[in-house]
């Protein structure tokens, strides 16, 4: 049911001197990023170093305005492309903070979702018994599915219906924009297995967080520290254990 698109970029994404602002407030103050194909890398920081900011840049989220460089992915500049075209090419995301979509269920959503990108309609059975099995791998009750999306959820259920998306969509590249914050022990490990596994099926990963918590179940390929509107410092997985153990103070002097 998935469908495999072929990667025709050096980098999968490729981000040069990003710049942008909300009003006239500057919060990007040129970024520098670059993320091979299959490889997952995390962007750490203290609150309010715009890394939220360069996930919904990437995606163009309408209220930033990018005032500079550019964003690159798989190939094609994205710098100023449409959210649903961006998708099209492949790259997702997993919000923060996922919107609510009265009347609209989770599985109506992701049977659309799914058709458009394969191209092509699913048998309802087909896709019902698959997205059935992922629901209870990631422990969600059968009646999740019915309930429209992410209306009356809890802040888990919200993370997990992102996941859930993603791992049925199988995107070249996903971005999960701090999508393990608030969770309990056992829905980090569940939302930790899931993007574990988009990894190994070959998808890009770009995992924005404040915490190493998650990447006691994670292996990034690099770790890197945004403050200021810029990554000050790159690294593997020893910078962020050194940042649980010390914090930021010494990193951003």
């Amino acid at each position: 049911m998935t469908k495999k698109i072929a990667i025709t970029g050096k980098n999968m994404l490729n981000i040069k001197n990003l710049q942008a602002k909300i009003e006239d407030k500057k919060i990007l103050k040129g970024v520098n990023l670059s993320v091979p194909p299959g490889e997952m890398h995390v962007i750490m920081g203290p609150n309010g170093s715009g890394k939220s900011t360069l996930a919904q840049c990437i995606f163009s989220h309408p209220t930033y305005e990018i005032t500079g460089g550019t964003i690159e992915f798989d190939g094609h500049d994205i710098t100023t492309e449409s959210p649903d075209k961006i998708a099209q090419l492949g790259l997702l995301m997993a919000f923060q903070y996922p919107q609510s979509v009265p009347g609209v269920s989770v599985t109506n959503l992701l049977k659309i979702a799914t058709s458009n990108q394969l191209g092509e309609k699913i048998p309802l059975k087909v896709f019902g018994e698959k997205i059935e099995k992922q629901a209870r791998k990631m422990q969600l009750p059968d009646e999740f599915l019915t309930r429209s999306l992410n209306d009356g959820f809890s802040g888990g259920e919200k993370k997990k219906a992102e996941v859930l998306q993603l791992s049925l969509l199988n995107p070249k590249f996903a971005i999960f924009d701090e999508t393990d914050s608030g969770l309990d022990v056992d829905a980090l490990k569940i939302i930790a297995g899931e993007i574990n596994e988009l990894h190994a099926g070959g998808s890009g990963i770009l995992l924005i967080t404040h915490y190493q918590r998650i990447l006691s179940y994670l292996k990034p390929d690099a770790v890197h520290v945004m403050y200021q509107g810029k990554i000050i410092r790159s690294g593997q997985q020893a910078l962020a254990e050194m940042i649980e153990k010390e914090g930021y103070q010494d990193l951003i002097k």
